[in-house]
C-alpha cells in the first residue's frame, strides 16, 4: 500500500499537476499546444473541431480521460481564467457565471497568436524531447516559451501533500523586471517591485494593500485580499444603488448573486430592496438597488464581509525545478526564466551554426565544381552511373561524399555565370554568419542582449495596460513595522530549545552570586548559545553540517525567563541528525565585511558576508567540514581585523584575519592553531583597541587581561599560553573582548543565569588564575557568556564576591612558553586544505 500510493503521489506531483518552471506548463496543457502545433492549427489557419484535437492528443500522448483533455483546452481558451489566453476558441467556451462549455463535437479551436511564441523554434533543438507512453513518438520535455509563461498566466493545481497557486502577471512588467535582473542580477524584491506592482487578474479586480503581496513575492506563500470593483451611485427618489462592473478572480458571478440574495431572504442585511444581473456582451454590470434610509458604504462593507464581494487569493508560488517540486520566490522565478531562455538561445544558436556550417561546406564544393566545370562535365559523362560519377570527383577534387552529391545533383542552369555569382555571394554571406554565431556563444553577454531584444519584441507585440488596481490601505504596514525594535537575548539550549526575551529581564547583579533561575528545561538540557541581538536584526544559524539558516530575531518565540520555549527544528528545515551549532546577527549583508569561522580541529576560514545573503529556506552551505570536525565559533569582522583564538586546555593565538585568504562559501579553511592532544578550539574573539580579554572557566572562574599581552603571531603554529587550567579552575568555557562598562551574562548548564559588570573582574596577566564570577552548584558548570550594555538599575545584593585566585607558579608557566616556541621553530608549514565544491547549488 505504501509503495503504490508513494509511486501515485510522485506521478501526480512530477506527471500532472504541477507546471514547470521553465514553460509555465502542466503536461496536458503542453501535449495540447504542441498536438495543435504538429496539426498546423495556426493562428491565420481556419479553426478546426476540438474533437479532432482532443482525439489526436489522447491518441499520440495523453493516454487519459478525454475529459480531462477538454476541460484543459476550455480553460486555456477562456478569457477569464488566462490573462492571455493560449488558444482561440470558436463557440461557446462556458462563462464566468460558471456555464460549462458546450461539448467539444460543437466547438472549435485554433493557436492563439501569443501561444505560437511559446512553441517558436522548437524544430531548432532548442529542447529535449522524450518518448511517449507507448514509445512510438516523440513529444516535447518542454517547450521554448519566449514568454515567463509561469509568471504572465499563473498556474493553480493540487497535487498529493502540496499544492500551487501563482496569480497571472501583466507581460509588459515581468519583461521589464527581467531587463533588470539581466542587467543587475544583484537587484533586491524592492527594485524588482519597482517593475512588478503585483498581480494582475483577467478579471480585474481591486487588490487591497502590498504587504501580502510582499509576502509572496519574498517567501513564495502569502495572502491577497482582492475585491470587486463596486461604485455607490445616487438613484431616482433620493436612493442609492451599488453597480459592480469587475469581479475577483474565479469568482462564480451566478452564485454570488444567489449568495447575496439568501442574505437578504436570512434578514441578515436588510436595505437591498432589489437585485438584478444586467450584464451583456459588452461586460459586467449587476446592480443592487437598497431601500430608502439605506447607509450605502455599511450596506457595501457588509457585502465584502459576507460575500466573495472580497475575497482572498491564497499564494503558493510551487513549481517543478528540475523535476523536483520547490516554493519559489519572485526573484528565483525571474532567474529560472533567465536561465532557461539563455539556454534555448545557446541551443538554437549551436544548430544554426552547426547547419550553416553544413552549407558551407556543400558551397565550398560547389565553387569547386564551378572552377573546374568542364573536367567535372567530362567525369560524369564518362561514368556509368551516379555512384560512379561521386567516386571519381571524390577521387579528383578531394571532395567529400556530400560535396560530390551535390554536385553530381546540380541543374544545368546552375553554370550560368548569374548562378555562380549567387553562389559565392551565399558562401561569403555564409562565413559572416558563422564568424557571428560563433561569436555568441563565446560571449554570455551577446546571449542576454539577444534575449533581451526577443523579449522586448514580445513586449512591443503583446502587451498591454494593468488591468488590476493595487490601493494602499490607510496605515497598512509590514508586519516587521508593528515589532518595536529593542535588544533581547536570544538563547539555544543543548536540546534544541530557543527562545528571545526582554533584556532587562536578568538584572544585574555582583560578581560572585548565585544568579536567577533562566528557564524550566529538561533533565540534563542547558543553554549552548546567548547573545544579545534587536528585534529587527537577522539572526544566522549555522548547524553542525555546515549548512546556514536565517530568520528575523522577531521570528524567535518570546518566552518569559522561565519557559523552555520552542524547539529549533519547529522553526528551521533541519535534517533528521542536524543541530545548530552557533547563532550569529547580522544588521545588513555588507560587502565589506566578512564572516570568520573555526572549527574544534583547529581550521580557520574566511569568506565575504554578502555570500551568504541569499539565505534558501532549506539553508545554505556556510563552510565544508571534514569527518569528525564540528563548527566552533563564528565572528563578523571589517577584513582587516586581528582575531584572538583560545583552546580549551588553556592556550590561545592572535591572528590577523589579512593573513587569512578569503576562500569560497564551501570552502574548508586553513590551519590557525596547531592542537595538543586532548585539547580543541572553544571560542574566538574579533579583539578592539582599548578593551581586555575576559577568559570564563567551566568551574566559573573569570579573569580579563589586556589584549598587549597577546603577541601578533603567524597561524598554525602552537600559539601562547591564555589560561593554566585545572581540576579547581576547570577548562576554559570561552574569550570574549569587553569594555568597562559593559555587562556580562553568564549560564550555567543547570540553568542558573547570572548578570555582573564587568568592571568588578581585575585586569591581571595572563598568568593569573582570576576570580570567582558565577558561584555553582557542586555539579554544575559554565557553558556560556554574552556581553551586553549596562544596565544602571540598582544591584541586587551579592552572594559572594571574594576571589579565589589559586596560586600560580610563574617560572612552571614560562618555561613552557619557552619550550612551546622551540618546538614550533622546527614546525613545517602546514598545507592548506582545498576547497570543496558546493555540489548541492
Amino acid at each position: 500500500m505504501r509503495k503504490s500510493f508513494l509511486d501515485y503521489s510522485m506521478s501526480v506531483i512530477v506527471s500532472r499537476a504541477l507546471p514547470d518552471v521553465r514553460d509555465g506548463l502542466k503536461p496536458v496543457h503542453r501535449r495540447i499546444l504542441y498536438t495543435m502545433y504538429e496539426n498546423s492549427l495556426y493562428p491565420d489557419k481556419a479553426y478546426r473541431k476540438c474533437a479532432d484535437t482532443v482525439g489526436s492528443v489522447l491518441g499520440r500522448y495523453h493516454p487519459h480521460g478525454d475529459a480531462s483533455v477538454y476541460d484543459a483546452l476550455v480553460r486555456l481558451a477562456q478569457d477569464f481564467s488566462l490573462r492571455y489566453p493560449l488558444v482561440d476558441g470558436h463557440g461557446n467556451f462556458g462563462s464566468v457565471d460558471g456555464d460549462p462549455a458546450a461539448a467539444y463535437r460543437y466547438t472549435e479551436a485554433r493557436m492563439s497568436k501569443i501561444s505560437m511564441e511559446m512553441l517558436t523554434d522548437i524544430d531548432k533543438d532548442t529542447i529535449d524531447f522524450q518518448s511517449n507512453y507507448d514509445d512510438r513518438l516523440q513529444e516535447p520535455v518542454m517547450l521554448p516559451s519566449r514568454f515567463p509563461n509561469l509568471l504572465v498566466n499563473g498556474s493553480t493545481g493540487i497535487a498529493v501533500g502540496m499544492a500551487t497557486n501563482i496569480p497571472p502577471h501583466n507581460l509588459t512588467e515581468v519583461i521589464d523586471a527581467v531587463n533588470l535582473l539581466i542587467d543587475n542580477p544583484d537587484a533586491d524584491l524592492f527594485e524588482i517591485m519597482e517593475y512588478i506592482k503585483g498581480p494582475d487578474f483577467p478579471t480585474a479586480g481591486i487588490i487591497m494593500g502590498y504587504s501580502g503581496i510582499r509576502a509572496a513575492y519574498a517567501t513564495g506563500r502569502g495572502k491577497i485580499t482582492l475585491r470587486a470593483r463596486a461604485e455607490i451611485q445616487e438613484w431616482k427618489n433620493n436612493r442609492y444603488r451599488i453597480v459592480v462592473t469587475e469581479l475577483p478572480y474565479m469568482v462564480n458571478k451566478a452564485r454570488l448573486i444567489e449568495n447575496i440574495a439568501n442574505l437578504v431572504k436570512e434578514k441578515r442585511i436588510n436595505e437591498i430592496s432589489d437585485l438584478r444581473d444586467e450584464s451583456d456582451r459588452n461586460g459586467m454590470h449587476f446592480v443592487i438597488e437598497l431601500k430608502r434610509d439605506a447607509n450605502p458604504q455599511v450596506v457595501l462593507n457588509q457585502l465584502y464581509r459576507f460575500t466573495q464581494l472580497q475575497d482572498t487569493v491564497g499564494v503558493i508560488m510551487l513549481a517543478l525545478v528540475d523535476g523536483q517540486p520547490k516554493v519559489l520566490t519572485l526573484k528565483e522565478t525571474l532567474q529560472h526564466y533567465i536561465h532557461f531562455q539563455s539556454q534555448v538561445i545557446r541551443r538554437r544558436t549551436e544548430f544554426e551554426l552547426r547547419k550553416a556550417k553544413e552549407r558551407e561546406h556543400i558551397l565550398e564544393g560547389l565553387k569547386i565544381a564551378l572552377d573546374y566545370i568542364d573536367e567535372v562535365i567530362s567525369i560524369i559523362r564518362s561514368s556509368k552511373d551516379q555512384p560512379d560519377a561521386k567516386e571519381k570527383l571524390m577521387e579528383r577534387f578531394g571532395l567529400s561524399e556530400i560535396q560530390a552529391t551535390a554536385i553530381v545533383q546540380m541543374r544545368l542552369g546552375q553554370l550560368s555565370g548569374l548562378e555562380r555569382q549567387k553562389i559565392e555571394d551565399e558562401l561569403a554571406a555564409l562565413l559572416h554568419r558563422i564568424h557571428e554565431l560563433e561569436e555568441i556563444l563565446a560571449s554570455e553577454h551577446l546571449v542576454l542582449e539577444i534575449l533581451k531584444k526577443e523579449i522586448n519584441e514580445l513586449k512591443r507585440r503583446f502587451g498591454d495596460e494593468r488591468r488590476t488596481e493595487i490601493q494602499t490601505i490607510s496605515g497598512e504596514v509590514d508586519i516587521e513595522d508593528l515589532i518595536p525594535e529593542e535588544d533581547c537575548v536570544v538563547t539555544l539550549t543543548h536540546f534544541g530549545y530557543m527562545k528571545r526575551q526582554p533584556v532587562d529581564v536578568y538584572k544585574l547583579q555582583k560578581r560572585g552570586g548565585r544568579g536567577v533561575s533562566g528557564m524550566k528545561q529538561r533533565e540534563e538540557d542547558f543553554v549552548e548559545e546567548l547573545f544579545i541581538s534587536s528585534t529587527h536584526e537577522n539572526v544566522l544559524f549555522i548547524t553542525n553540517k555546515g549548512r546556514m539558516y536565517k530568520l528575523k530575531c522577531y521570528e524567535i518565540p518570546e518566552g518569559s525567563r522561565t519557559s523552555q520555549g520552542m524547539n529549533v527544528v519547529n522553526l528551521l528545515s533541519l535534517e533528521a541528525d542536524e543541530k545548530v551549532a552557533y547563532m550569529l546577527k547580522v544588521k545588513e549583508f555588507d560587502e565589506d565585511k566578512y564572516l570568520v569561522m573555526t572549527t574544534k580541529k583547529g581550521l580557520i576560514k574566511r569568506t565575504k558576508l554578502d555570500a551568504y545573503k541569499n539565505v534558501r529556506k532549506n539553508g545554505l552551505i556556510a563552510i565544508g567540514l571534514n569527518d569528525e570536525d564540528e563548527l566552533s565559533s563564528v565572528r563578523l569582522t571589517n577584513g582587516d581585523s586581528e582575531i584572538l583564538i583560545a583552546t580549551k586546555n588553556g592556550m590561545s593565538i592572535r591572528l590577523d584575519e589579512r593573513e587569512i585568504r578569503p576562500l569560497s562559501r564551501s570552502a574548508r579553511g586553513v590551519r590557525a592553531i596547531k592542537l595538543r592532544e586532548g585539547d580543541e578550539v572553544v571560542s574566538m574573539a574579533r579583539l578592539r583597541e582599548g578593551a581586555t580579554v575576559m577568559t570564563v572557566t567551566t568551574k566559573g572562574q573569570g579573569r580579563r587581561t589586556l589584549i598587549e599581552d597577546y603577541r601578533l603571531q603567524a597561524r598554525g603554529g602552537y600559539g601562547k599560553i591564555n589560561y593554566k587550567t585545572s581540576d579547581v579552575k576547570g577548562d576554559v568555557a570561552g574569550i570574549k573582548v569587553v569594555d568597562e562598562n559593559e555587562d556580562l551574562i553568564l549560564i550555567a548548564d543547570d540553568g542558573i543565569i547570572i548578570r555582573i559588570r564587568v568592571s568588578d573582574v581585575n585586569v591581571m596577566s595572563r598568568y593569573a588564575g582570576g576570580v570567582r564570577v558565577m558561584r555553582l552548584s557542586p555539579d554544575a558548570r559554565v557553558v556560556t557568556f554574552a556581553r551586553a550594555e549596562h544596565d544602571d538599575e540598582e544591584e541586587i545584593e551579592a552572594v559572594d564576591n571574594t576571589a579565589v585566585d589559586e596560586d600560580v607558579n610563574m617560572e612552571e608557566l614560562e618555561a613552557l612558553e619557552k619550550e612551546l616556541e622551540k618546538e614550533e621553530a622546527t614546525l613545517t608549514p602546514e598545507e592548506e586544505i582545498e576547497e570543496t565544491e558546493d555540489t548541492e547549488e
